[in-house]
């Protein structure tokens, strides 16, 4: 299974507009998790690291502005997150702005609106949530975060940017003069075949991959292909 580009989590807990909103941005191409309470909102948050998230201000269980709140502290992070609400009085725009929220939007909303928001939002932030994941393995090119299964692996700059190559030719089979040319491609050193094979070797270690396949398969006497499924 492949996933590449921007993760939207759509917090709502009317069945009807949530699934509108989520139509909506499928049909832009987004890829889109949904949760209708609060507490299911900050585990998927957790889960999935979405690059932003459409958050309704009354919530069963956590509030929209606690949600945003722990987005903020305890989960340390920067996403963008754009606050629904039924509430039209200005102090009520104002408290989910402090709370954390980038963008304010009232309900009645039209959906096509809130794309345009959506987009431009990312068009600021969008980038540095660049990511691809494959079979539970995920790469965020501008953070240089690598997850498996959600647990952080640490790597070293020429390792990552080897699974970074790797990932980005899925199930292509590239030479081992390829992945010098990538890694070094202003002749920093002379560098022999031999050092990437130890890069490949370190790569599989920091990983323990335990699917039923190899992720990183080496092709005899051609060079490496990275399995994504």
């Amino acid at each position: 299974m492949t996933a590449m580009g921007t993760g939207i989590l759509v917090v709502e807990d009317d069945f009807k507009i949530r699934k509108l909103i989520v139509l909506y941005l499928q049909k832009e191409g987004y890829e889109v998790y949904e949760a209708g309470d609060g507490e299911e909102a900050l585990e998927l948050f957790k889960k999935h690291d979405p690059c932003l998230v459409i958050l309704d201000l009354m919530l069963p269980k956590v509030s929209g502005e606690e949600v945003c709140r722990s987005i903020r502290a305890d989960l340390k992070e920067q996403v963008p997150i754009i606050m629904l609400t039924a509430k039209v009085a200005e102090h009520n725009r104002i408290e989910g702005l402090k709370s954390g929220a980038d963008d304010y939007v009232t309900k009645p909303f039209s959906p096509a609106e809130l794309v345009a928001r959506v987009e431009s939002v990312l068009r600021r932030t969008g980038q540095r949530c660049s990511k691809i994941t494959y079979r539970g393995l995920t790469i965020k090119t501008l953070r240089g975060e690598v997850h498996y299964n959600g647990e952080p692996i640490l790597l070293t700059q020429h390792e990552f940017r080897l699974l970074h190559f790797l990932m980005t030719h899925p199930n292509h089979i590239l030479t081992r003069e390829q992945i010098i040319n990538e890694l070094y491609p202003n002749n920093e050193k002379v560098v022999i075949e031999r050092t990437i094979d130890v890069h490949i070797g370190k790569l599989r270690e920091k990983l323990k991959w335990d699917g039923d396949s190899e992720l990183i398969e080496t092709i005899r006497g051609m060079g490496y292909r990275f399995v994504a499924f």
